[in-house]
């Protein structure tokens, strides 16, 4: 792919996004196939001098949306809820990068909070809606470790999104 993406002071690894990148280019191109699944699964570390996240984040999504386009009918998404099994190994596997010097929301309430997510999504407790998500509230910390509250907010919103089914 030739996207030229912006480098941030704190972004995603620029050798594993174009990886990824390249990769996605192959199978759209005749090369091996990769799902949308794939992609959507992937993860970046994020590092000093890396690719903008917002950035990588809404190339990924274009190239889903291209891949599952590409994709044989039979194989193409359903418009329906989305499977817990699938949702639980998304929250499982989010990462959000430290607030640093800034103030952040407290990891313990944010880690608390997915991981009732999660187990309403096992049934092990009464489920956790949409509009529970978007509601969420946590406390912010100026010392000691916190998530960059953007970034938690943007997978907050995605997960919203996620659990109506969109």
């Amino acid at each position: 792919m030739s996207t030229r993406l912006p480098v941030a002071l704190r972004g995603y690894d620029r050798t594993q996004v174009d990886g990824l990148l390249e990769r996605i280019s192959g199978a759209l191109n005749g090369g091996p196939p990769m799902s949308a699944d794939e992609v959507r699964t992937a993860r970046f570390d994020v590092v000093l001098r890396g690719y903008d996240r917002r950035a990588v984040d809404d190339l990924v999504r274009e190239c889903i949306r291209e891949l599952e386009m590409k994709a044989p009918i039979a194989q193409r998404p359903a418009r329906s809820r989305a499977n817990p099994a699938w949702l639980i190994n998304w929250i499982q596997n989010a990462r959000f990068a430290g607030s640093g010097m800034h103030p952040g929301y407290d990891v313990r309430d944010v880690d608390a909070f997915l991981d009732r997510v999660i187990a309403g999504l096992r049934g092990s407790v009464p489920p956790v809606s949409a509009r529970d998500v978007r509601e969420s509230a946590f406390r912010v910390v100026r010392l000691g470790p916190g998530y960059d509250e953007q970034e938690v907010d943007r997978f907050l919103t995605q997960l919203a999104g996620a659990i109506e089914g969109r």
